[in-house]
């Protein structure tokens, strides 16, 4: 009688373990989730990149500005600040974020190559060069 308890017992927390273990890793993958969405879709993902990926390669000055404005608009919208979705331009090796960010950083006299760089499949950073 007192091995059936204890089996019974032993029984009971190793069950109890397996509950326990189990709950760790369903709390572990939801904040992995949390920390790799960035509450986009990626239809919507692909949809805030193509405004901005269309600029890249070699620019002339005045579309540099365009794309420099769009950041700025983009910056501003309320439903990407809510997200936390701001994207920084590099122009040469300075780095301008949100109100710093202006269209006179480039010349439209001047050619531009423009790169896109993204964190967790957006653009967040977009960097200027000038081309020789």
């Amino acid at each position: 009688m007192e091995n059936a308890s204890k089996a019974l017992i032993i029984a009971g927390a190793i069950l109890l373990s397996i509950l326990l273990i189990s709950l760790g890793i369903m709390i572990f993958s939801q904040a992995q989730d949390t920390v790799n969405n960035s509450g986009m879709s990626q239809a919507e993902i692909n949809t805030f990149n193509s405004q901005f990926t269309k600029y890249e390669g070699t620019r002339k000055g005045s579309e540099v500005k365009s794309l420099i404005g769009e950041v700025i608009a983009s910056n501003a919208d309320e439903a990407h600040t809510n997200n936390n979705i701001k994207i920084s331009v590099t122009v040469g090796t300075a780095k301008y974020e949100n109100d710093n960010i202006k269209t006179s950083l480039v010349s439209t006299t001047k050619t531009y190559t423009v790169e896109c760089a993204t964190s967790a499949g957006r653009v967040n950073n977009i960097t200027i060069t000038e081309k020789k």
